[in-house]
């Protein structure tokens, strides 16, 4: 049985009961912009602001499980697995995920997500695997501090090259054309996010078996603080790591928003130190955390692939019943990434009481595919 690090799953369970509010949000709520200044409210704000942090850390912690994965295989193995997990993810964007957005068995549109991000940068870890830790540390710090120097690039004469830059580095919505009803959609830049993945398996070698404890929370401190007072002083300077600068808005709340609301496609600089920063300090704390709330969230933590793909099964489920419910027409609003009806959408409140029932849904069948993988070896949990 391979050893847990408690506050590993602790932290992503937390983070995974936070993604479902957002996706609830996405499938159950007036059609909305959270993050238009000039529409949205403090609570709406919030309520999607919040759940900024789970890619990052999904990104960051994925990085930090393949590290612990290389202390029980060699270098060589570890290579291959992460060329086949990689793929894998890849393929479950393309296949489970693509359809629960868009609804189509027809694939119009083939959607590459977080999990695809996940997979790029783990299928760009398997080369790197076997370069000396301070080359991949170096170049996760290129990619996460320097990016932004190309926020302002024009575009390139070339159309394939302005294409494939777009695609892998500077855009957040890349659309592809494949063929004449069938497109491509990449909504997370691989490359850019790959960076938070190769910086977990640097902060990978915190966890290696033999580790002084003390010392990783004191780096995950350190670091953690460093990160969000970074982020505060560069986003007062309002020059560099965010291609919007921030302004003064209507009111005082809304000048806060404006100030927090970091671009997440790609990532900003700013986006990671302020998702980031956070992620470590907890990670460092939660190594003392030891009660219900706790083990309430280390249930999805144990369990991450298998709730995601569940969780958003059971919400698009509960969407198209909903919408049969309201005698409304399986017709498209028009919405180009998830599929909705026509004059579809429920309250706020509505949608928070919708995220409680799905997370309460989930407990005990995460609880008890968690204890199978902890008890069982077969070849496909690692990949489920």
């Amino acid at each position: 049985m391979k050893e847990r690090f408690h506050a590993i799953d602790i932290i992503r369970g937390l983070i995974m009961v936070i993604m479902a509010l957002d996706h609830t949000r996405d499938f159950l709520h007036y059609p909305s912009s959270p993050l238009d200044m000039q529409s949205t409210t403090v609570v709406l704000f919030f309520t999607r602001w919040i759940t900024h942090y789970c890619a990052p850390t999904f990104v960051f912690l994925s990085g930090v499980s393949v590290f612990l994965a290389g202390q029980r295989r060699t270098k060589h193995e570890l290579s291959l697995f992460l060329l086949k997990r990689g793929v894998w993810l890849i393929i479950s964007d393309l296949l489970i995920m693509s359809f629960l957005f868009s609804f189509s068995l027809q694939y119009h549109l083939l959607v590459l997500e977080v999990l695809a991000a996940i997979g790029f940068g783990m299928i760009l870890l398997a080369g790197l695997i076997y370069a000396p830790r301070w080359v991949i540390a170096a170049i996760a710090v290129l990619v996460i501090f320097g990016h932004n120097a190309l926020d302002h690039i024009q575009p390139l004469q070339n159309k394939t090259a302005d294409g494939l830059l777009k695609f892998f580095v500077t855009a957040g919505a890349s659309f592809v054309s494949l063929s004449a009803n069938r497109n491509l959609l990449g909504l997370y830049a691989p490359i850019i996010w790959a960076g938070p993945l190769l910086l977990g398996y640097v902060f990978g070698k915190l966890y290696q078996t033999g580790a002084d404890a003390k010392k990783r929370r004191a780096i995950l401190l350190l670091t953690g603080f460093s990160f969000m007072g970074l982020f505060v002083l560069l986003r007062l300077i309002n020059l560099y790591g965010n291609p919007v600068p921030w302004f003064h808005q209507r009111n005082l709340a809304h000048t806060i928003l404006a100030f927090l609301n970091a671009a997440k496609q790609p990532p900003s600089l700013l986006f990671l130190l302020m998702t980031l920063g956070p992620i470590m300090v907890l990670l460092a704390l939660a190594e003392n955390f030891n009660n219900r709330l706790t083990a309430f969230f280390e249930v999805y933590g144990n369990v991450p692939y298998f709730f995601f793909i569940a969780h958003f099964c059971l919400l698009r489920i509960i969407n198209l019943a909903l919408i049969g419910l309201s005698g409304l027409a399986y017709k498209s609003d028009g919405n180009p990434i998830v599929w909705q009806a026509q004059g579809f959408g429920y309250p706020l409140w509505v949608v928070y009481l919708f995220w409680i029932f799905v997370i309460a849904a989930f407990y005990f069948p995460c609880k008890w595919y968690g204890n199978y993988k902890r008890t069982h070896k077969h070849w496909w949990l690692s990949y489920v």
